[in-house]
């Protein structure tokens, strides 16, 4: 008599590019998860899933950095116009503001990425709930659930008097 082995294989299965349907949109250049009856939250398909979202993502945001520092580097002339001058200083002010929430931003994502290694992604960090598949896929690097953080907004707006 065969037994049948549950332990998870130490290979994940390689996902592929979903060509998206009508009426779909693609999250950072790949399609939403569809999920097969009886799968377990946060199988190995799904965090595969979040993986290549999350990569893509960084991959878009450090693109963006590389697009703004060569935008710099050829834009910054010595423009004789105070005037222009000021217009260009504000400009790369607001992107360089911009690049900074963005590396905030990749920061996150490797957090991300370490709790999807650690098998630790998709639950909440306060309550330990499901997350769930689709608000994870609005939102990629959430670790709260939507209870949580409805709680944690109705606070900072009481204590912010907003």
């Amino acid at each position: 008599m065969a037994t049948r082995s549950t332990e998870k294989t130490a290979e994940a299965p390689k996902t592929t590019r979903k060509k998206p349907t009508a009426g779909t949109s693609l999250i950072h250049g790949v399609a939403p998860y569809k999920e097969t009856k009886g799968e377990d939250y946060m199988s190995s398909a799904q965090l595969n899933h979040f993986r290549e979202i999350l990569r893509a993502w960084k991959r878009e945001l450090m693109e963006e950095v590389d697009r703004t520092m060569h935008h710099m580097q050829d834009d910054s002339a010595n423009l004789p116009d105070p005037a222009d001058r000021a217009t260009q200083e504000e400009e790369f002010s607001l992107e360089l503001r911009t690049r900074d929430r963005e590396r905030k931003l990749i920061k996150k994502i490797d957090k991300t990425l370490d709790l999807i290694e650690k098998d630790d992604y998709g639950y909440c960090e306060d309550c330990g709930v499901e997350i769930g598949i689709r608000r994870l896929e609005a939102r990629p690097t959430a670790t709260l659930c939507i209870d949580c953080k409805s709680l944690q907004e109705i606070k900072e707006r009481q204590l912010l008097g907003g």
